[in-house]
């Protein structure tokens, strides 16, 4: 997926065209368009990630990709706070006992939770001459 497509993505899901975009954000007419043959500069990709609340990485297709020492440290986690919720006696969810199903839902969404906040917390706190450009 490329720049253009990734901001019209998101610009459908505000139900908004491109030209519309454009005037929101004080862009000229046809500016993110030209973005297939030309590169933009960094300001403006800067005004749509600020308007989308996204990253200029994610505008670029630039993802951050998890080590598999931090799936390891997930996993174990994940695997003791499983254990640990099985074995309490009278886990209780919504009013009536937790059922394993319940525990490994809740679990489920945990994982997914802890990987967003470690791709969250790498973007944020990786310095710059680190990061892959």
């Amino acid at each position: 997926m490329t720049l253009v497509d990734r901001i019209r993505t998101l610009a459908n899901q505000k139900n908004m065209s491109l030209p519309q975009l454009e005037v929101e954000l004080g862009l000229g007419n046809g500016t993110i368009s030209r973005w297939k043959t030309s590169s933009p500069n960094t300001d403006k990709i800067q005004r749509i990630a600020d308007y989308f609340n996204v990253s200029i990485d994610y505008l670029l297709g630039r993802e951050i990709q998890l080590t598999p020492r931090d799936e390891r440290d997930i996993e174990k986690i994940l695997e003791q706070t499983r254990k640990q919720l099985l074995t309490q006696e009278g886990l209780m969810f919504d009013g009536d006992f937790a059922s394993p199903e319940a525990v490994e839902s809740i679990v489920a969404a945990m994982q997914i939770g802890m990987e967003m906040a470690k791709k969250k917390n790498k973007e944020k706190y990786t310095p710059k001459k680190y990061k892959k450009d």
